[in-house]
């Protein structure tokens, strides 16, 4: 097969419809568009969700709701999950190793939520208050200036 011997097949292509060319071609005179009106018109065409001069759909209906742009950055974490996690050093990337949060992920917050075992550190997380005394309480240990109230 040569590229300049392929074409299309059979029947596919339609010649296009030349319109306004007079009463014997058949669509002479208004040229298959009708009789007046803002569609007959050359450039007569709206917008989208135009309800000619009514106030659209979109415009009646009230606002609602917000859909936050970084949410899907953000990932919360139980206390009672980190028993999953191997080592004693809770950061980041082990919590998207134990698939605890998304790989997208860019921040995390851990809350406290359940019960812990064994104590860790926990480095480059979010911690709430909560959260904190928990792991403080059980002998492990938070980076300092990496709480949120």
């Amino acid at each position: 097969m040569q590229l300049n011997s392929i074409q299309p097949a059979e029947g596919a292509k339609r010649s296009y419809k030349r319109v306004g060319r007079g009463i014997g071609s058949g669509l002479g005179k208004t040229a298959g568009r009708g009789h007046k009106g803002q569609k007959s018109r050359s450039g007569g065409y709206h917008k989208v969700g135009f309800e000619g001069g009514q106030m659209p759909l979109q415009r009646r209906l009230p606002k609602r709701g917000f859909k936050s742009p970084t949410a899907k950055f953000k990932s919360e974490v139980r206390l009672s999950e980190l028993d999953l996690i191997q080592g004693d050093r809770i950061d980041m990337l082990s919590l998207k190793t134990a698939g605890l949060i998304p790989d997208q992920a860019l921040v995390a917050k851990i809350f406290a939520s359940g019960a812990i075992t064994r104590s860790f550190t926990v480095v480059g997380v979010l911690v709430t208050r909560g959260a904190k005394i928990a792991i403080e309480a059980a002998g492990g240990a938070v980076m300092a200036g990496m709480t949120e109230d």
